[in-house]
């Protein structure tokens, strides 16, 4: 073979010869080994790997759940310390105008009730207080407890069920006028932040009786819709008479819906006709949907309104209020109670209005509003801040806990007139219901009206052992005891408990709820559990 040839056969073989160069050197020991394992220990790492990202994930995903869970029950519960200190100074920081931050407040506590994130009150085991009971009886219900929040609040019957929801059994909104009115220039509310006082002038802003029925009407239906009563003026019906087992007004057993009504301020004070009228045409429309109407002649902002105090005025107008409850068209009708000025305490001006209490039939008399006076009302041991001293001189009634030593006494002076029954004596030196009660005196101890308290609150029958609005006995005729409730000043549990056992059966609160927040309430009767079981 010639060399050429040789060589053109050497250069064929060459890409042979490589391929079996190549498969003939050793392969690397670790690939080796990694191609020797068998698939199934392969699939199993990473099953493995898988799991641990998943336990991972759920670990992580319950975590998370379960703080949106407590972080939930923490953020609704009336008791988180959250809603006093976090809360309610912001909204003082953020809305530097009062009346701004009580709208923003009730647009809130709109939003989360509709939502289902509102605050309210659990029941605690941990704090049962030995079977402190609070429950008291009035006119003729069982309660779950005596404290309620004033009027002023929920000025247009807006968040009632959130109200309710934190805690007290008494809620009275309003008040509303016959026809809607704008109520007084603003600024009209004004902050004493370090006294926790108010000043108001609002002068009964108010949308309309008609709107307010509204409102309320759209409750009741909505409440029948989501229980399964059905819809429409035939559930609202059912509902209103007792169809569901509730009260119709707060729609939950065991509390009431008080709603205030009051004239419009273009109506003439001497036409007492007139303003007869625009009482009745608010009672004809809010009737069926309240436990107890309040007849509000006590505003301190509404020019005249507190002339209608007189016994014979108020009398009239009572009578009508009286009669236009009773005719509502509803199974069983509310109660009427009358709101008098904590500035009518002079002996004949206290006389007079038991007096049309009794003649015109109303159940009951809420005890105290604003002040419109301002002499010895701060002590003189506390200096006020510049700006808090200017502010004290605006017009308009004045609220915080300086009011509680004159309802305390006010309660203590209806009571005594109003068991007296129809006519009490004038003055009655021997009954002592002229001017305040001495310090000095036993009787007005703390000690001693809590020990009474107690004794009721814990014996059979708990709080309501001693029902007010009973009958009882004056001579030879029986008549209705009636009802007081008492706000202003009321702050505290131990103050409660010294209103309540004055005469009063409701102890509501206002100022103390706009400075402590939605616990206040929840914070007061435990405040109360803690008094009458430390005494």
């Amino acid at each position: 073979m010639s060399p050429s040839s040789l060589r053109a056969l050497r250069s064929s073989q060459a890409p042979i010869r490589r391929i079996l160069l190549s498969q003939s050197r050793p392969i690397c020991p670790r690939i080796a080994l990694q191609s020797a394992r068998p698939a199934s220990t392969s699939t199993a790492s990473a099953d493995a790997s898988s799991l641990v990202t998943r336990l991972k994930n759920l670990l992580y995903g319950t975590s998370l759940s379960l703080f949106a869970v407590f972080t939930y029950l923490y953020i609704t519960d009336t008791r988180a310390g959250v809603h006093q200190w976090l809360v309610v100074p912001a909204l003082r920081w953020v809305y530097p105008d009062a009346e701004d931050a009580h709208h923003a407040g009730t647009k809130t506590l709109k939003a989360l009730y509709s939502f289902g994130l509102y605050p309210r009150e659990r029941d605690s085991k941990a704090q049962d207080f030995k079977g402190v009971d609070l429950s008291v009886t009035v006119f003729g219900q069982r309660l779950q407890n005596p404290i309620g929040t004033s009027a002023g609040i929920d000025k247009l019957a807006e968040i009632p069920d959130a109200l309710l929801a934190l805690g007290p059994a008494i809620v009275e909104v309003g008040g509303a006028t016959p026809h809607p009115q704008d109520g007084n220039a603003r600024p009209r509310v004004f902050r004493l932040p370090s006294q926790k006082a108010l000043i108001n002038r609002y002068g009964l802003n108010s949308e309309g009786a008609d709107d307010m029925a509204m409102r309320l009407r759209e409750r009741v239906r909505l409440y029948a819709y989501e229980n399964g009563y059905g819809i429409g003026e035939d559930a609202e019906e059912l509902v209103l008479n007792g169809g569901a087992g509730v009260p119709p007004g707060s729609l939950i057993e065991g509390k009431m819906l008080a709603v205030q009504v009051a004239k419009n301020k273009f109506t003439k004070d001497d036409d007492i006709e007139a303003v007869k009228k625009d009482y009745v045409y608010c009672v004809e429309k809010l009737a069926p949907y309240a436990d107890i109407l309040v007849v509000n002649v006590s505003s301190p902002n509404t020019p005249g309104l507190r002339t209608l105090q007189n016994v014979e005025p108020l009398t009239r107008i009572l009578e009508g209020v009286v009669g236009a409850a009773k005719a509502v068209n509803r199974k069983t009708s509310p109660k009427v109670m009358v709101k008098v000025s904590p500035d009518e305490d002079q002996d004949e001006q206290i006389e007079g209005i038991v007096e049309a209490i009794w003649k015109s039939g109303v159940d009951g008399v809420i005890v105290g509003n604003t002040t419109k006076r301002r002499h010895n009302l701060i002590p003189k041991d506390i200096t006020l801040p510049a700006k808090e001293k200017q502010i004290l001189d605006e017009q308009g009634g004045f609220s915080g806990p300086h009011m509680f030593e004159r309802t305390l006494a006010l309660v203590k002076r209806y009571r005594n007139l109003l068991d007296q029954g129809p006519s009490p004596p004038k003055s009655d030196p021997s009954k002592a219901v002229g001017g305040l009660p001495s310090r000095d005196d036993p009787a007005s101890t703390v000690v001693e009206k809590i020990e009474s308290v107690k004794e009721s609150l814990t014996g059979p029958g708990g709080a309501g052992s001693a029902e007010v609005g009973s009958p009882f006995t004056e001579g030879l005729a029986t008549y209705e005891q009636k009802v007081i409730f008492a706000t202003g000043g009321i702050t505290n549990g131990k103050q409660a408990l010294e209103i309540l056992n004055a005469g009063a059966s409701v102890a509501q609160i206002y100022t103390a709820l706009i400075y402590g927040g939605v616990g206040t309430v929840s914070r007061i009767k435990k405040e109360m559990k803690e008094e009458i079981l430390r005494k």
